[in-house]
């Protein structure tokens, strides 16, 4: 057992400082998301205070604890060492001390395997406590200007397109915001399925929140889509924010009555194209009425 009358210290401002006891157990707590200067004081004395800090990269936390003068040992736990690392920590708190967990970036177990962690210290009938702080995708929320009442947290759309196409149509009559993350590599191609599983819905993509290079970029899906398709900047880390389905929903009768309308004067895709935007409908959901449409008035 650690001995705790060994006095922790740090340095968060050039100066001196003594870490508060902590009781034993595991700490989730919150890092910035990119901009040091966002990390909480109680996050700081935390950590500092701490026996041990579990982290996904100890380069990447190395230069966070160093900016602050925060001595403690830092040891690795991510999901391809999580079965050798777990027990470790698990005999940590078994000895009466106390272990503070932190992601890369942001809120520990949001996109991240901690949960493994957390649920495996509650079932040995060990304490867990959250430090809060940075969160990247209720940044983005609060950035993108769409409504933030109600709001769906999906992380990362499947990497492959079929699996994308799929998971999106299940999200298209989910009455809440999106938020989604996303690689640079991928944005233009999930931006595309987006916008034609989604429909016309406003959109906003938030890179490198806190950064020096932060942008957010506000506009329709269709929109986005065009534009990332090209060659904008998309390095550094994503969030997606999409609006939620139109309250109302034209009629299906109604669309019909659309669809043959505008299939009497433009091609089926102009048709599909014209009707999705007045409508709020997903493309895809258009275009398969659209293609039911033309099969019947042609048997």
């Amino acid at each position: 057992m650690t001995d705790k009358a060994t006095s922790r210290r740090y340095a968060p401002f050039g100066s001196d400082i003594e870490a508060p006891r902590l009781e034993p157990g595991l700490y989730v707590v919150a890092t910035p998301i990119g901009n040091l200067g966002d990390i909480s004081l109680r996050a700081l004395a935390t950590l500092a205070a701490a026996d041990l800090i579990a982290c996904e990269d100890t380069r990447v936390t190395r230069k966070l604890t160093d900016r602050y003068g925060v001595a403690t040992p830092l040891t690795a736990y991510h999901e391809h060492n999580s079965d050798e690392a777990l027990p470790k920590i698990l005999a940590r708190l078994d000895e009466g001390q106390a272990v503070a967990l932190v992601s890369d970036a942001g809120t520990p177990l949001v996109s991240d395997p901690g949960y493994r962690l957390v649920r495996a210290v509650v079932e040995a009938g060990h304490n867990v406590t959250a430090v809060p702080g940075a969160s990247s995708a209720l940044a983005a929320l609060s950035l993108s200007g769409l409504p933030n009442d109600r709001f769906l947290f999906e992380g990362f759309l499947p990497p492959k397109q079929a699996a994308r196409q799929k998971r999106i149509a299940e999200l298209a009559a989910i009455p809440a915001t999106l938020i989604v993350f996303e690689t640079g590599p991928r944005l233009g191609a999930s931006l595309a399925d987006l916008a034609e599983g989604l429909g016309p819905r406003e959109a906003a993509v938030c890179r490198e929140l806190t950064k020096l290079h932060e942008e957010v970029r506000r506009a329709p899906l269709q929109t986005l889509a065009k534009h990332y398709a090209g060659d904008a900047e998309t390095r550094g880390e994503i969030v997606i924010v999409i609006a939620p389905p139109p309250e109302r929903q034209t009629a299906n009768s109604d669309i019909d009555a659309m669809l043959r309308d505008a299939l009497a004067r433009v091609s089926v895709k102009d048709a599909v194209g014209e009707v999705a935007s007045a409508t709020g409908r997903a493309r895809r959901d258009v275009y398969q009425r659209a293609l039911e449409l033309s099969k019947n008035q042609s048997d």
